[in-house]
């Protein structure tokens, strides 16, 4: 059994230290949710399981990011590999790639992280009108293959933004839009393709929080607006809504299919702005409500701008090249595991055929 351990933490840590976010944060006065600005941690459990095969199996896992409001404090993992390393692909996004060589063993491997996050808000008031982006964020203003540029995309934005003058007027405009145009759809695999051109052009409006999040990033980014999705999964209880995250009394979630993907989108003045257009359309399904109903407008309120932080957040790479280079590319995302065996790729969309499992425990 071979294992690695890159990164180890103190339970004790002090997270005021560790976590020094650029935004302000809400408090219970300031939300109708009691969210607050207290730490969370999270230690998270990955279990994976593959068939011996006459061929080579590749695994690429995606992990935790680092960030002002959300930090890597513990990662470490084991298993019968024959090669594993952490690598790094486009957008910085960091993947433990694990290789089997051909073979009658069982391909078994555990990865186990521990995530202290702190809830993100922004405070609106330090927005700027400029759009002299620096060179690091103009790369969230391209086009890729599922949220191209083109001059229709940009058409169609230009209408709902019509008068609004700022760069967070517009922002806001696109939110507004999307979480009343569009809603969720049960019926759609996982997170949803995130085929943003053409749930536009084709006015397909139903779908699930990559379809919805890449909506938003499509048209703030063919308005000018640097935007991003951010792939990931929840963690844990939200006090939001069950829709959002839950868990047993003692904290403890199968997390399993609980990827989620959310979006930010960069003002000068605030740096990168979180929202998280999908769940509003998730918790007004889920809960049987309405646009008009004042849970929904608080959800829709609180989601421009901030993020309870019950949520692991793992990268934002979209149409990119896994490193080592796979058999299939590019790949669309990776918010889910990624794995082959020979030239066939496994469903990551179905966990029991792939047999992965995602555990989640609460610790403060």
């Amino acid at each position: 059994m071979q294992r690695r351990t890159f990164l180890k933490g103190s339970a004790i840590l002090s997270t005021a230290v560790l976590l020094a976010p650029n935004f302000t944060f809400a408090n219970e006065e300031e939300n109708p949710f009691g969210i607050t600005s207290k730490p969370r941690k999270f230690s998270i459990k990955n279990n994976y399981s593959i068939n011996p095969s006459e061929e080579l199996t590749q695994l690429w896992i995606p992990l935790p990011k680092d960030e002002s409001y959300h930090k890597v404090v513990d990662f470490s993992y084991k298993g019968n590999f024959d090669e594993a390393k952490v690598v790094k692909n486009d957008y910085d996004t960091r993947v433990l790639y694990v290789k089997w060589n051909k073979g009658d063993k069982k391909r078994e491997l555990e990865v186990s992280f521990d995530v202290i996050m702190q809830e993100r808000t922004t405070n609106f008031s330090k927005a700027t009108s400029s759009t002299n982006y620096p060179e690091d964020i103009k790369v969230y203003l391209k086009g890729t293959t599922h949220i191209p540029i083109t001059t229709n995309l940009q058409k169609i934005a230009q209408e709902i933004v019509k008068d609004k003058k700022t760069p967070l007027e517009k922002a806001q405009a696109i939110y507004d839009w999307t979480v009343t145009t569009m809603y969720r759809d049960d019926s759609v695999i996982g997170c949803g393709i995130g085929d943003a051109k053409k749930s536009i052009e084709e006015k397909i409006y139903g779908g699930k929080c990559t379809d919805i999040s890449s909506v938003f990033v499509c048209l703030l980014r063919n308005s000018g607006i640097p935007a991003r999705e951010i792939f990931g999964i929840r963690a844990g209880q939200s006090k939001i809504s069950k829709a959002c995250g839950k868990a047993d009394e003692k904290g403890f979630a199968d997390v399993t299919g609980g990827q989620h993907c959310r979006a930010e989108f960069y003002i000068d003045g605030l740096g990168w702005v979180p929202a998280d257009p999908a769940d509003v359309t998730k918790v007004r399904l889920a809960e049987k409500l309405t646009n008009e109903d004042q849970k929904i407008k608080d959800v829709k309120k609180y989601f421009f701008g901030s993020w309870e932080m019950n949520w692991v957040a793992f990268n934002s790479a979209r149409d990119f090249i896994l490193t080592p280079k796979p058999t299939q590319y590019p790949l669309n995302m990776l918010g889910y595991p990624y794995a082959e065996t020979g030239e066939d790729a496994l469903d990551y969309y179905n966990a029991k055929a792939f047999t992965y499992t995602y555990t989640s425990q609460e610790r403060i």
